[in-house]
């Protein structure tokens, strides 16, 4: 996350204006927008591998899967994410054309640049969202995803998945083969 060069508060009614217009997506935290940086092949096609089996496995069911370009309003901290897959089954959602307020699950794909703040800043202002009951973090670097669960006391429990591992997404009643997430992913190092 790198800040941009606005100077001053920014009020999120003048974010989202701006962000209307703007040919670079920025996120938006507490008064500080932030430019996104483009993604890797692989981060995308990891991205677009769960996106369009969460997709076939919902349709019909009241959930909708979003990608990248649907931001996340945490209006309790006046922020703006754009994760990289966002699924609601709340109704209210459709009220909005432009973010999500309601999602139950949130998954991010790791990248370098944006692994710690995922982990850390990221994470603990998702749990501001008391609709959240998932956030799964996948590896681009290994076969690896992590999925925090709220459980019934509101504590966040650790599910790691690994190779040969069958991915359980409880909040929308999702599972499939980890290999289907890294489905034409190349991990040979590049000469």
């Amino acid at each position: 996350m790198v800040a941009s060069q606005n100077s001053g508060y920014l009020s999120p009614e003048e974010y989202l204006q701006l962000e209307e217009t703007n040919s670079v997506k920025h996120e938006y935290r507490q008064g500080d927008m932030y430019a996104m940086a483009g993604a890797s092949n692989t981060h995308v096609l990891i991205a677009v591998n769960l996106g369009t089996l969460l997709r076939n496995r919902l349709r019909g069911s009241g959930c909708l899967p979003y990608l990248s370009d649907t931001k996340v309003r945490i209006e309790a901290i006046n922020t703006y994410y754009y994760p990289d897959i966002a699924v609601t089954c709340d109704r209210r959602d459709r009220e909005f054309s432009n973010f999500l307020r309601y999602p139950c699950l949130i998954v991010e794909v790791l990248s370098e640049t944006t692994e710690a703040f995922d982990r850390g800043d990221k994470f603990t202002d998702y749990r501001n969202l008391e609709c959240l009951q998932e956030y799964a973090l996948i590896s681009q670097t290994r076969i690896q995803v992590e999925c925090f669960r709220r459980n019934d006391q509101g504590q966040w429990v650790l599910y790691p998945y690994r190779e040969t591992d069958t991915i359980h997404l409880a909040s929308v009643d999702f599972s499939c083969a980890i290999e289907d997430l890294y489905e034409d992913v190349d991990f040979s190092p590049i000469s």
